[in-house]
């Protein structure tokens, strides 16, 4: 009999996390050595990611730092292929690598919209083909979105949400092309709010009334609730789960 605990161990795979550099994409990468798995760490701010390695040996797994950006196909590329020559394979790809703004549309800059697509959309779909090429069957990538992919945001971000409503959409036409054919699940998390430098940036009287308002749980998320969700999707325990974007969010989407 099959103990369903087991279902959610990573033992002996290998988990890529962009964007892995701080806040929660280095909870990720903690998280996921936790349930067993090594871990390469890419982000373009490399002066951090040590910290962030040093806590996942910490946790007695492998680990492997690689300055990434997202947005270049080759560093893409690059990355795949030094996580498959450190660790000899690719069983998960977290895409959290991601930027945000608020702008108001008519004032909104035209090379500020397009970055923000390329490293939240292009980016996520440069490294999920890098890492596709790779992955065997029976791997998971996991797209970091966003709940303003589902719902209205109070702010003006329409740069950022067109680009997490793109992730989603995304993540079901890979799902609908590898998951058969290539036995790589593909899907998404939808964060609400949760304390990050994204949200550091909002002031938080505003954010909290906001939240309170919108959300049926009236708080903020935090780390641990969204660290098992990616594990989850991540794991063995998610296998009949393919172009699912789970909302963690407090309830806010279904408000």
């Amino acid at each position: 009999m099959t103990n369903v605990l087991d279902l959610f161990r990573l033992d002996g795979k290998v988990a890529v996390v962009t964007g892995a550099s701080s806040g929660l994409g280095a909870g990720f990468a903690a998280a996921l050595a936790q349930a067993g798995a090594d871990v390469v760490l890419a982000a373009r701010r490399t002066d951090q990611l040590g910290e962030v390695a040093e806590s996942v040996r910490g946790l007695g797994r492998g680990v492997l730092t690689v300055a990434t950006d997202v947005q270049d196909p080759e560093q893409c590329d690059e990355l795949a292929r030094a996580a498959v020559a450190e660790f000899g394979r690719i069983d998960v790809l977290v895409n959290n690598a991601g930027i945000g703004t608020a702008v108001p549309a008519v004032r909104e800059r035209p090379e500020e919209f397009r970055r923000v697509i390329d490293v939240n959309l292009n980016g996520a779909y440069w490294a999920a083909q890098a890492c596709g090429r790779l992955m065997e069957p029976g791997s998971s990538i996991v797209n970091i979105a966003s709940v303003l992919g589902l719902i209205m945001s109070y702010a003006p971000q329409a740069a950022y949400a067109a680009s997490k409503a793109g992730l989603i959409g995304l993540t079901r036409d890979l799902a609908q092309q590898w998951s058969g054919r290539r036995g790589i699940r593909v899907n998404a998390i939808a964060p609400g709010y949760f304390a990050s430098e994204m949200t550091a940036t909002i002031p938080e009287d505003q954010l909290m009334t906001f939240v309170q308002q919108t959300s049926p749980m009236g708080r903020l998320g935090l780390q641990h609730e969204l660290d098992a969700a990616v594990v989850f999707l991540a794991s063995p325990a998610s296998s009949y789960i393919t172009g699912a974007t789970l909302a963690v969010d407090g309830g806010m989407s279904g408000h």
